[in-house]
């Protein structure tokens, strides 16, 4: 959008956006106090065009998925996938865990909520569904958990099933890309390539639609913030200040003192000055919000300053572009954990496990695009139950300060990225000259 002549950037007009919300919001409840019944047929008008927002995006986290995991795991060269290629998809695998359960530790202490938990929550009953009652058979849900991993492929795609849509699209990339490199069979040879380059046209062309959405970002932050505010005032605010306090120290803290010490423990070297000499991709990151537009930092940081072998940059950082997302890993819980709080319901042990896993299954699927986790937290919020209605409340409160919170977890993907290439270059003696 041009004002003036001069391009504003996204970023602002949805800040604009959440700030005229709020504005709004709050007028609107200071109205409803003394006309309830007019206030409800206004948010009746308004919260279509949040809706829309949130219809949207459901539209394409699926594709999104699918097509950023066809061609992730297609750009690993089968000869690549042994030891280094193990090695390296260890890291990733374990430091995602790890981060998904930091995450949600860190959120469960600190405890995201509102001072007036109980109001708000029996407020928001009058206007969302009661919740679905979890199944206490814990060993039912596992076994349901590892059906749905290996599903119908289509019928997953057209129902939603995330977590049989990653592990296919993984398996599917893998799959071409082994066939692709051993085949000596010219035709079908060429019929993979051909696919490959359709896969990621289409992921070209989604990310155009994502461009799209995001510039209808502000009209729908506006109106779900409206919303919001409109039917719970003020108190929301505290909800804010919270999770923006756990994302933001969750991600310090694994910059921090966490990658340091698995620095320390598996290479036995300072590790402060490995992360300080990241700090240029890390800024990066924070700025773009982008795992792939940092690429090109961070392949000639880890280069030059590590001495990190071409062989191994290009495929670690690549791959960790698309599949390696600690921070979202870490961010995605404290709205699983706010979800609870606000609308009144315990995490049960089971829930918190497949939480985690589903944290971490999501977070494969970010893709390395500018705000990608926003369209991941509807896997996670289904993963403890969430009714429609109770998702969009939730996802309100994200998009409002997802900007922020976008920053600081991809700054943290890109240091999970680059700290895993240098301590798999460590191990596997791939740094020239150390």
């Amino acid at each position: 959008m041009k004002l003036f002549g001069r391009k504003i950037p996204l970023i602002y007009l949805n800040l604009a956006g959440f700030i005229l919300g709020c504005l709004a919001g709050l007028a609107l409840y200071q109205f409803g106090l003394s006309h309830s019944a007019m206030l409800d047929k206004i948010i009746a008008v308004i919260s279509p065009f949040g809706n829309v927002l949130v219809n949207m995006l459901k539209m394409i986290v699926i594709p999104i998925i699918f097509f950023s995991l066809v061609c992730g795991a297609a750009t690993m060269p089968a000869k690549s996938f042994g030891k280094m290629g193990l090695g390296v998809c260890g890291w990733y695998f374990f430091t995602s865990l790890y981060a998904a359960i930091f995450g949600t530790v860190v959120a469960i202490i600190l405890n995201p909520t509102l001072q007036s938990a109980e109001k708000m929550a029996s407020g928001m009953m009058k206007q969302v569904e009661s919740m679905k009652v979890a199944s206490a058979d814990g060993g039912n849900a596992l076994v349901n958990l590892l059906y749905s991993l290996f599903s119908n492929p289509f019928k997953a795609l057209a129902e939603g099933n995330f977590l049989a849509v990653i592990v296919f699209a993984i398996l599917f990339g893998l799959a071409a890309r082994i066939v692709l490199d051993t085949t000596k069979d010219e035709k079908v040879k060429k019929a993979l390539e051909t696919m490959l380059e359709v896969c990621q046209g289409c992921q070209y062309a989604i990310f155009k639609m994502i461009e799209w959405i995001m510039a209808y970002f502000p009209v729908g932050i506006f109106a779900l913030t409206a919303c919001s505010f409109a039917a719970y005032g003020i108190t929301l605010f505290q909800s804010y200040l919270q999770v923006a306090g756990c994302v933001i120290l969750g991600v310090l803290l694994m910059i921090g003192v966490c990658y340091p010490l698995m620095i320390w423990a598996l290479c036995r070297v300072n590790p402060y000055p490995v992360v300080w000499a990241l700090r240029e991709p890390i800024l990066t990151a924070f700025v773009t919000r982008s795992s792939a537009a940092t690429l090109p930092v961070s392949l000639r940081t880890v280069e030059e300053k590590f001495r990190v072998r071409k062989e191994l940059s290009s495929f670690t950082l690549s791959l960790g572009a698309t599949v390696n997302m600690d921070g979202v890993c870490i961010h995605l819980p404290v709205f699983a954990v706010l979800a609870a709080n606000m609308f009144g319901f315990d995490l049960t042990v089971t829930q918190i496990f497949l939480l985690v896993l589903s944290v971490v299954f999501a977070s494969v699927g970010a893709g390395g695009v500018p705000g990608g986790s926003i369209f991941l937290l509807f896997l996670v919020l289904d993963a403890i139950n969430l009714t429609a209605p109770q998702t969009a409340t939730i996802v309100a409160l994200a998009l409002g300060i997802n900007p922020l919170l976008d920053m600081v977890e991809t700054a943290c993907n890109v240091a999970g990225d680059n700290i895993g290439t240098f301590v798999v270059g460590k191990k596997m003696n791939m740094l020239d000259g150390k």
